[in-house]
């Protein structure tokens, strides 16, 4: 049966001495395919098959088996990103962190996360920033979310002074012992970037202060809460700092 899958490649694996095995990143999960003769020099599939190619890929489709690659449609080169070996590092670990989700959640709200993120960075927005709204909005799927309605330790809606990543959340006057101070801007960004639709940002005016806290605050909250260590968070991290 062919069937046409929109998505991205997200790793290849040579295969013999002329294929490839490519898994697609699509809204219903990971799909596994095998690119026959795509390593050849006179092989159609040969631009089309390496990895972060995003296309609608027409497959001979096998449930639960590998697939065989037809032909592809490329919607985007996704170029900007495929030359900037900084902005590489980003889609690799934007990749990675959706991968190791959609392994075991298949779901299409996740998908569109992941794909209008690379999309906006493609585009030449600020590659740090969508990376941790991506990271923010994602806490839900891993089943760590975090509160941005109350004090985490008392529910008090009033009187926020700070949020604390060891805690998880906010921190109101009453419950404030010696908790790091986030200024009131970051407090605020931090919670605009979990609600904002990635989809409708077209500009972003955030000082290099905020953006840097957030970014603190995500590393620290992601090495207490979600038991995630990728290898494309150690290269970014290289690359960045």
């Amino acid at each position: 049966m062919l069937k046409e899958v929109e998505g991205i490649i997200i790793s290849e694996t040579n295969y013999g001495e002329t294929s490839k095995i490519i898994n697609i990143l699509t809204k219903n999960g990971i799909v596994g395919v095998m690119a026959k003769g795509s390593k050849s020099l006179k092989s159609p599939l040969r631009s089309y098959t390496q990895k972060f190619t995003y296309g609608k890929f027409y497959l001979y489709y096998k449930e639960n088996k590998l697939s065989i690659l037809k032909s592809v449609d490329i919607i985007n080169d996704l170029v900007n990103i495929k030359t900037n070996i900084e902005l590489i590092g980003y889609m690799s670990y934007i990749s990675d962190l959706t991968y190791q989700i959609m392994k075991q959640n298949n779901n299409e709200d996740l998908y569109n996360i992941y794909i209008n993120a690379i999309l906006k960075i493609n585009d030449g927005l600020n590659a740090k920033i969508i990376c941790n709204i991506v990271e923010l909005k994602i806490l839900d799927y891993l089943g760590v979310g975090i509160n941005f309605n109350t004090c985490i330790k008392c529910g008090n809606t009033k009187n926020i002074v700070t949020i604390n990543p060891d805690e998880g959340g906010y921190i109101c006057k009453n419950c404030y012992t010696n908790e790091k101070i986030f200024d009131e801007k970051t407090i605020k960004m931090l919670r605009m970037y979990y609600l904002v639709d990635i989809s409708s940002i077209s500009d972003l005016k955030i000082s290099d202060e905020v953006i840097n806290n957030i970014n603190n605050f995500i590393n620290i909250y992601y090495e207490r809460y979600t038991g995630l260590y990728l290898k494309s968070k150690k290269f970014l991290d290289t690359i960045t700092t």
